[in-house]
């Protein structure tokens, strides 16, 4: 049964899916058990290299009309002893109000890089950001992923998030997500 699922996950396209949904997470835990500072997770499946790079502060790339109120978003990129860290890279991407990515869901044409920059902190770590609210999205329930979770008596659905990945020279990268409160 189990070759029988795996193949069934390779045949729907679903292996980044169920590594991201059952064993990237575990990974990231043993990976960065005692690690201090911010909570670390998993970059996903959605992660894409080389947005454009904006200064803050900036409003993030989107579609001349995007759905969605928007978000405000800023902060302090600091080291663990608390200093400022001056010119941190927090590469952003995130889905839309309905839940789609860029270079997924919402065809690049339509939209490039559409809510994804990496943006530059300015010299005290410091950063400011306009986007609209994301959305939560529903993981395929069709699937092989999906049946495997709803045999487990777990729901789809993965809550509204930013990502990011946090870089700065003799640092080392963080990758985290935070979550919206509906």
């Amino acid at each position: 049964r189990a070759v029988a699922f795996l193949t069934q996950v390779g045949q729907k396209n679903e292996v980044s899916l169920l590594f991201d949904v059952f064993l990237e997470v575990m990974v990231d835990e043993v990976d960065n058990n005692g690690r201090p500072g911010t909570i670390t997770t998993i970059e996903g499946p959605f992660y894409v290299p080389d947005a454009p790079l904006m200064k803050s502060p900036c409003v993030l790339p989107h579609r001349p009309v995007e759905p969605g109120p928007t978000l405000f978003f800023s902060g302090t990129v600091r080291s663990l002893d608390g200093d400022g860290l001056a010119g941190a890279v927090i590469d952003l991407w995130q889905s839309d109000a309905q839940g789609c990515y860029s270079h997924f869901d919402i065809p690049r044409a339509e939209a490039p890089y559409n809510l994804r920059a990496r943006v530059v902190a300015d010299d005290n770590g410091k950063f400011d950001v306009e986007t609209r609210r994301p959305g939560p999205y529903e993981i395929p329930k069709a699937g092989p992923t999906g049946a495997l979770l709803a045999a487990m008596g777990r729901h789809a659905w993965r809550p509204a998030h930013l990502h990011m990945k946090v870089e700065c020279q003799g640092h080392r990268t963080l990758t985290t997500q935070l979550f919206v409160k509906n």
